[in-house]
């Protein structure tokens, strides 16, 4: 038996941090090879433009090695959008690596410059003569589908990137008619920019004698990064290795392939130095995709108890200027998830993507699933205030049952566990929702609104794949876990040491983890879509098991008794019942080992999705004077299945939670319609939550185990972003509501914007 204090279950601390805390990691940055150059980027200032160059007066700069133009690189392949939609074929416009004679959204890169420092390189960029002709430009999607819109891709009619439904168009027609009552929103699910703590950076490297490039860069998995740049330079696999060191946060924006990486691996290999590029955060806001930027419409039919008959949903997602990696599938998969945890029997969802002049968006953590929980929990609970039904009751009365698991969703999607009305009845009572009533009555008393307000969400994930692991049993008796995975911050290197406990009973400093080299890793998903554990994970449990059934067979020999007598514990395979016992660094050591029984690898994809789900509930404080929210309650209740670490997964659902709350609050990436510039496109201008706006969360788990992947996990990496939006939101308009019968705000529910809706309920009461 593995001892309880390592394995599966149990709140172990994380492995990792002593190094970080020390100052010990070694992040993109710290990469500092011998002989180094610089890179730098010539960017557009102009959000749609024909340009023609000039680089000669740039080239014969002090300390300049080379400067590409898109002329330079016409050999490289575009970047490539990756992720389409399932039985919809739409084309791609060019992406080229470097734009050659037209630019599409603030941002777009033109020219590469390497020198001897950075400061070099960057006086060569800017020595660079570009002649700009300003073209009209659109910003927006809504202003984008309007007729007469400046077209951003003449292929392109309307704007229109594609368009996709779901559900039953018939069949949610025909329940509409006869409703009691219809209930319609529209909400805005605002552009973002991730704002990860280390930007992206990457530093390219030749080795001429073996023909062979060396990248290492912060991403989210060095074998998709190997893969598409393959793809891109038109090279094998075995010309290309791929390094990821430490990463200071993803959240899905360090999934992709940029444009920076294929030009770092031409330079290298054309000068024959290592060169060097690091974002820094003007970069990072004007280079890297972006997320969100949904504008959605609701409709909700219900009969006279409130019963949900069937849901409508138009979802416009803006694309930016070119289409990213995963960007088409970002909100199709969000559409998949809009009827949430109700039973509703007809259901029919469009989505269309629409190109703007802007910076390309892409997946973020949540990727769609954050987007359809905003849209049916905000819609659910303008039907309960509609009704005059507490936005509780309403929910009861139309969850989807636990006897009627698994559950096939009007858009096909089928949720394998779960009981919704467990984790919502739990988290009222930790919240005391009945005692609201007394706690508005004091702030009111104090000149100040409440409001309480609650989401619950679910989502799909837990299903990138196949990943796979491998395990080898080491000199000294600990292993090493080799896996396709990439740790972002999550603390992997912890839950895979705790997996091997369970199966080995080893300390978990004995087990090694090594993730983010594709000389070593063979295969990969990398990390995206909250499927580390589900799917690395078990690769790794499977793998460990077979390790472990290959020291038996060796240790029967070494003790002299069949293999049905022994048991693996504490890092040794003994005689069941008795003392006779060899350690692993003895099976290790004996001579004449097949080197293969040292070692194990498997992998794993699971046939369906993971569905975790859960609770939020918010109670905030505004000061109607300012239009200031306060938080002053926060409770997350989840269904993760299985929990294999409490203490870390806690970590991610208050990660999770706080980037959502900031996104309720305060980010907002805002473009001018009239220049197309990006206002917000620094720290300045962006709004990032900090820990004094943060409450202190209060979580638990109301588990069902899955049963989709044998560890009965379901994904928790995404969830805490995609629960708080609608949580948050729901309190705000519930206390507007309250004193004002303001029926709707959206996010970023700012003093500013707060303030004006008090504002406005007030003139409509005077009136």
């Amino acid at each position: 038996m593995a001892p309880n204090k390592f394995g599966v279950g149990q709140s172990m601390k994380r492995k990792e941090d002593d190094p970080l805390l020390r100052g010990h990691g070694r992040y993109i940055a710290d990469v500092q090879p011998e002989g180094q150059l610089h890179a730098a980027l010539v960017r557009s200032p102009h959000p749609h433009a024909r340009f023609r160059l000039d680089a000669e007066k740039a080239k014969s700069m002090k300390g300049v090695r080379l400067v590409l133009t898109g002329a330079d690189v016409t050999d490289v392949g575009l970047m490539p959008c990756q992720a389409g939609i399932p039985g919809v074929e739409f084309p791609t416009p060019r992406y080229p690596v470097l734009a050659t004679d037209e630019v599409h959204h603030v941002g777009d890169a033109v020219a590469f410059v390497v020198a001897d420092t950075l400061a070099q390189a960057k006086d060569a960029a800017e020595a660079i003569a570009v002649q700009w002709e300003p073209l009209p430009h659109v910003v927006g999607a809504v202003a984008a589908l309007k007729k007469g819109a400046v077209q951003v891709w003449k292929d392109r009619p309307g704007n229109v990137a594609f368009t996709v439904d779901l559900g039953d168009k018939a069949a949610t027609g025909k329940a509409f008619a006869p409703a009691a009552n219809v209930v319609e929103v529209t909400v805005v699910n605002q552009r973002l920019v991730t704002n990860y703590m280390d930007t992206r950076g990457c530093i390219a490297e030749y080795d001429a004698a073996a023909d062979r490039l060396t990248l290492t860069m912060g991403s989210q998995g060095s074998n998709y990064m190997r893969d598409t740049l393959c793809e891109m330079l038109q090279l094998p696999p075995e010309k290309i290795r791929v390094i990821t060191p430490d990463v200071g946060g993803g959240f899905g924006t360090k999934l992709f392939i940029y444009r920076e990486y294929a030009l770092l691996a031409v330079a290298a290999k054309k000068l024959k130095r290592p060169v060097r590029w690091i974002a820094d955060r003007s970069e990072h806001f004007l280079g890297d995709a972006h997320g969100r930027d949904n504008i959605t419409t609701a409709k909700l039919a219900l009969d006279d108890k409130g019963k949900f008959l069937a849901l409508d949903v138009d979802i416009v997602a803006d694309m930016g200027s070119y289409l990213s990696a995963y960007a088409p599938y970002i909100p199709f998969l969000g559409a998949g998830m809009t009827p949430g945890l109700y039973d509703i029997p007809a259901c029919y969802v469009r989505v269309r993507g629409v190109y703007t002049h802007t910076v390309p968006v892409d997946a973020y953590r949540g990727a769609g699933r954050p987007e359809a929980s905003y849209v049916i929990e905000r819609l659910v609970d303008a039907a309960a205030r509609e009704l005059e039904i507490a936005p509780d009751t309403i929910r009861k009365r139309n969850f989807i049952k636990p006897k009627a698991m698994p559950y096939k969703t009007a858009v096909g999607k089928i949720y394998d566990s779960g009981y919704f009305n467990a984790h919502m009845s739990r988290a009222q009572e930790m919240a005391d929702w009945d005692g609201f009533k007394k706690r508005a009555s004091e702030a009111k008393r104090k000149g100040l609104i409440r409001g309480i307000g609650l989401a619950t969400y679910i989502e799909a994930c837990g299903n990138n794949g196949p990943d796979m692991a491998e395990i080898k049993l080491d000199p000294d008796g600990g292993v090493t876990a080799l896996v396709g995975s990439q740790s972002s911050g999550q603390g992997h290197a912890t839950s895979y040491a705790q997996l091997v406990a369970d199966q080995f009973g080893l300390s978990p400093d004995m087990v090694r983890t090594v993730q983010g080299d594709t000389d070593r890793i063979a295969q990969g998903a990398g990390t995206g879509g909250s499927s580390s554990i589900t799917c690395a994970g078990t690769a790794l449990v499977k793998a460990t098991k077979t390790l472990g059934d290959n020291l038996k067979q060796l240790a029967a020999d070494a003790l002299e008794t069949s293999v049905g007598d022994l048991e693996i514990a504490d890092g040794a395979v003994r005689v069941a019942g008795t003392d006779r016992i060899i350690t692993f660094a003895d099976l290790a050591k004996r001579p004449n080992v097949p080197k293969d029984k040292l070692a194990a690898h498997d992998q794993f994809v699971p046939e369906q999705p993971t569905y975790p789900n859960g609770t939020h509930v918010a109670e905030v404080e505004i000061d109607p004077a300012t239009g200031a929210t306060k938080i002053v309650n926060y409770i997350i209740v989840d269904d993760f299945g299985v929990t294999l670490n409490p203490l870390l997964l806690a970590g991610q659902v208050h990660g999770g939670a706080v980037q959502g709350i900031g996104q309720a609050l305060m980010e907002q990436a805002v473009y001018d319609e009239d220049s197309g510039q990006l206002m917000t496109a620094s720290l300045m201008d962006y709004a990032l939550p900090k820990a004094a706006d943060m409450p202190s969360f209060a979580f638990e788990t109301a588990n069902v185990p899955c049963t989709s992947n044998p560890l009965g996990v379901k994904g928790a990496g995404e969830a805490g972003a995609i629960g708080s939006c609608p949580a948050v939101m729901n309190a705000i308009v519930d206390a507007l509501w309250r004193a004002y019968k303001v029926r709707h705000i959206d996010m970023p529910a700012t003093p500013e914007r707060v303030w004006q809706a008090i504002e406005e309920g007030q003139q409509l009461h005077r009136m």
